[in-house]
């Protein structure tokens, strides 16, 4: 027998359409089991993707960073 526990969902949650629903018996548990599923991604990042996070680290400590809006601006999204 598994255990069961409350969960409080407050009010704006709750309004919301059940969208998250693949159909419509299904329980909240399952919704909320695959919404975690998706969630949480246990694979490892690649070596490939450490590297890109390191060196982009650095060009922040750098200071080599620019605002968004610049970026719109440049882009001409404003």
């Amino acid at each position: 027998m598994s255990a069961a526990s409350v969960v409080r969902v407050g009010e704006r949650t709750k309004a919301r359409p059940d969208r998250p629903k693949l159909h419509p018996r299904e329980t909240d548990d399952d919704v909320i089991a695959r919404l975690t599923e998706i969630a949480i991604d246990d694979e490892p990042l690649s070596d490939e993707t450490l590297e890109h996070l390191r060196r982009s680290e650095g060009e922040i400590r750098a200071g080599r960073t620019r605002r968004l809006a610049e970026i719109a601006r440049d882009l001409d999204l404003e």
